[in-house]
């Protein structure tokens, strides 16, 4: 049965309004109260004025704490969270040091963010939530709670495994450090490492791939696996992933190694592909030959044979369950045009590594979302000076307008201020939460689904290029490059005179810098995720032409009569 469609308001009545204010402030009582007794509660030098006026108070049962909070906590940045969290990375990892830094206890696991503080990724511990629901808001988003047989293409392999331990020298915990969908979903579903030896070779109830496809790291044998044992089950109902590329790249892949998958499933053999040696054995241990099922996909042809490929192939297939809003909406056309008309492309929701922000408005929109979360968020209008002085609260925004995302968190952070910018719509007629669709990233030129690219990132390039004596580049701009796969930045250079000697590294040189300005390149290229640059030099005059083009566009589209 379908649902019905929800419309936003464009007011919020004084009803809902009152109903939202007690519940936002409740839990942000909540989260100061446990959070303020915490390492960096009591230390931060950010937070002095706010401690010393809450002196002697109830901070969770009395009410002046919320305009404490607001007129004395500034916001705050990565900086003054780092050196905390890298008591995570000395040495010993003694449990007395760890406990209680940013949130009470020890964290389930540090999460890997895509943006950058220098050249490493953001890492943002995550503690076990203190008002859970069941089942999780996650959970529900990814249907985990559902019967039916799905592919997951998520990764559980993890970065690194930190060990704290007891005064005896006993190990307390093992913290993994690894992407926030690998710590989400391990925490979801129960799964710790110390048990992951038990796990490898088993197909998990709901799941067509072996476990242990989740730690194979590179990305053409992680898609080829998945869509091997994927393509050997008809009954497939959901596929379940990060983002919507995974899909369209496990479509790219499964066309392009048709008759390796079709020859590995008729002889029962994985097929012959690298980086899956330390999984082969359990991976081959659940492969079985399958004549029958060969005979059926051979009638039906590999990738874009036929309209509506994907339910040709599973004929039960109804939804795929991905992040495929923003920039990665652009992927919908080439992913419908494998699904056909009735297989649904359903919006996980809205959020950071930060934290969880929103979830859809509508199952069948995938660009609006209501806020969701079991944080606090509150914004600050893009235009106006980003001071704490400023900050609104979910009540007070007006639709229309842009707005960026303050968060405090049962994580540990205090007025963090999202780089993302958010266009307020409307209010949820239901609760009186905001209704919104993501504007873009705040200094963002590029996103991939490993990491960001800033345009800092592509000037440092541009650098490396001019000094290296490749070309004297006048103007350039940056693009995805999808002409092969994998994808990559794809330059657009207008340069002075004649290119340099060295013009034939260039493509390396750009690389070198793209991974000093930011290491996760280097590894989404070790993993098959990433080509080294492209780089193509426009004929002078080209960005002036552009210019030029825009300008009359806009005044014709524009123009009134006078």
């Amino acid at each position: 049965m379908s649902l019905p469609t929800v419309y936003p308001l464009s007011a919020l009545p004084p009803e809902l309004k009152a109903a939202l204010q007690e519940r936002t402030e409740h839990r942000l009582r909540d989260i100061v109260g446990a959070n303020i007794t915490t390492h960096y509660g009591i230390s931060v030098p950010s937070l002095s004025l706010f401690r010393q006026i809450i002196t002697g108070k109830d901070v969770k049962e009395d009410p002046t704490v919320i305009i404490d909070f607001r007129r004395a906590v500034p916001l705050s940045d990565y900086g003054s969270y780092s050196p905390f969290i890298a008591k995570f990375f000395g040495h010993p990892r003694k449990q007395s040091e760890l406990e209680n830094l940013l949130a009470p206890g020890l964290p389930n696991f540090i999460a890997r963010s895509s943006s950058t503080t220098g050249n490493k990724p953001n890492l943002f511990p995550k503690y076990p939530r203190r008002w859970p629901t069941t089942p999780s808001s996650f959970a529900k988003r990814l249907h985990l709670t559902n019967s039916g047989t799905a592919v997951y293409l998520y990764s559980f392999a993890y970065q690194d495994l930190l060990e704290v331990m007891g005064e005896d020298g006993e190990v307390m915990k093992k913290i993994l450090v690894c992407i926030a969908s690998c710590g989400v979903m391990r925490n979801t579903a129960n799964w710790p490492v110390e048990t992951d030896s038990t796990r490898m070779g088993t197909i998990m109830p709901g799941h067509v791939s072996p476990w242990a496809t989740g730690f194979i790291i590179h990305q053409r044998s992680f898609l080829l696996i998945h869509a091997l044992f994927a393509l050997l089950e008809p009954t497939v109902e959901r596929f379940l992933m990060t983002f919507l590329t995974f899909f369209v790249d496990l479509i790219h892949y499964i066309k392009e190694d048709w008759s390796i998958l079709i020859a590995s499933m008729r002889d029962g053999i994985i097929p012959d592909i690298g980086h899956i040696e330390h999984v082969r054995t359990h991976l081959q241990g659940n492969l079985r030959a399958n004549p029958r099922r060969v005979e059926e996909l051979q009638n039906i042809g590999p990738p874009l044979n036929c309209p509506g490929w994907a339910q040709r192939v599973w004929p039960n297939l109804k939804t795929v369950v991905c992040i495929c809003s923003g920039v990665f909406a652009t992927l919908i056309p080439k992913a419908r045009s494998v699904l056909g008309p009735n297989v649904l492309i359903q919006n996980i929701g809205y959020g950071c590594t930060e934290c969880s922000i929103g979830r859809m408005l509508n199952i069948d929109d995938t660009e609006t979302f209501v806020l969701e979360t079991t944080d606090v968020v509150e914004f600050l209008d893009t235009s106006e000076v980003l001071v704490h002085d400023n900050i609104l609260q979910a009540w007070d925004l007006q639709p229309g307008k842009c707005y960026q995302p303050v968060a405090t968190t049962e994580d540990g952070l205090w007025r963090y201020l999202i780089d993302d910018i958010i266009q307020v719509t409307g209010f949820d007629p239901r609760n009186g939460l905001p209704v919104f669709k993501f504007y873009g990233r705040k200094n963002l030129a590029i996103r991939f689904q490993y990491t960001a690219v800033t345009e800092a990132h592509l000037i440092s390039v541009i650098q490396a290029l001019n000094i290296e004596g490749i070309a004297k580049i006048q103007e350039f701009t940056a693009v995805v490059d999808l002409r092969e796969f994998p994808q990559t930045v794809g330059f657009f250079l207008e340069i002075i005179g004649d290119i340099g000697p060295g013009a034939t590294a260039a493509r390396q040189k750009a690389f070198e810098a793209l991974v000093r300005a930011n290491e996760d390149h280097q590894r989404a290229f070790d993993a098959g995720q990433l080509r080294l640059p492209t780089i193509r030099i426009v004929k002078p005059g080209t960005f002036a032409e552009y210019r030029l083009w825009r300008g009359e566009s806009m005044n014709n589209g524009s123009q009134r009569g006078l």
